[in-house]
């Protein structure tokens, strides 16, 4: 369980990204965050992990004070916490297998970190979760020569491969074409009913949001002015998120 309870986050000089958050997500709930560009979207997940620490009022995650988390503490928290960029976050130059296994980093000892000796156990795993989003047959394909998509799912895989309870995504499919996206979308929701991960995920493309998602969080000027079930959400609920502006919904 996630719970926000009078959370602000003001930046150096002022700036108040979010503000009087007060919610309540669920065990294995998926989320679709909607909103305008700058409106608190992307702080609002960064505060989850403590990517970004909140200002103000009480973050709990599982029962757990974020705010007061740091260093080995904080390393064992965020391991249950698996967070997916836009970019991907690869290191282009080596395979996808490698990829996912650099997950495995904190485990290793000072030795095994200079040599790069990771175990049987986790060269499986980390093939096992390549397979469970179909690119198994890419395992040993330096990542700069995958198409978008295709890294895209690589990132998917460095994270399930630690079992996380919680999945953070940035934008995930801003990148991808309508067909790569909907692939890439249907990954997530397997995962979130299949292993019950809850999984919050930022998204423009509004449709695509209510078409997978169990919840719709909308975020205007840094505050919660939604959140429901997709089907609950009107044109009249889409203007008040967006300002009447359909460009900035994806639907026009």
């Amino acid at each position: 369980m996630i719970e926000f309870t009078n959370v602000d986050k003001v930046y150096p000089g002022g700036y108040k990204a979010l503000s009087n958050i007060n919610l309540t997500i669920e065990d294995g709930e998926f989320v679709a965050i909607i909103g305008r560009s700058g409106a608190g979207k992307s702080t609002f997940i960064r505060t989850i992990n403590k990517m970004h620490d909140i200002s103000q009022g009480q973050l709990k995650v599982n029962g757990v004070d974020v705010s007061q988390l740091k260093g080995r503490e904080l390393r064992a928290f965020r391991r249950n916490i698996g967070m997916i960029f836009q970019h991907f976050n690869l290191v282009d130059r080596i395979s996808a297998l490698n990829n996912v296994l650099t997950s495995f980093v904190p485990d290793l000892n000072p030795a095994q970190k200079i040599f790069g000796l990771y175990t049987e156990d986790m060269k499986l795993r980390s093939l096992e979760a390549l397979d469970s989003v179909d690119i198994l047959d890419k395992a040993f394909t330096r990542t700069d020569q995958l198409s978008g998509g295709q890294k895209q799912r690589v990132a998917l895989a460095r994270t399930i491969v630690q079992h996380p309870q919680i999945i953070l995504a940035d934008e995930p499919i801003a990148s991808l074409d309508p067909v790569t996206a909907k692939q890439v979308m249907t990954y997530f929701k397997e995962l979130n009913k299949k292993q019950n991960m809850t999984i919050l995920l930022n998204i423009h493309d509004v449709e695509m949001g209510l078409a997978y998602a169990s919840k719709v969080l909308g975020i205007k000027d840094g505050q919660v002015v939604f959140y429901d079930d997709p089907q609950k959400v009107t044109p009249q609920v889409l203007n008040e998120i967006y300002e009447n502006n359909p460009i900035d919904q994806g639907l026009a």
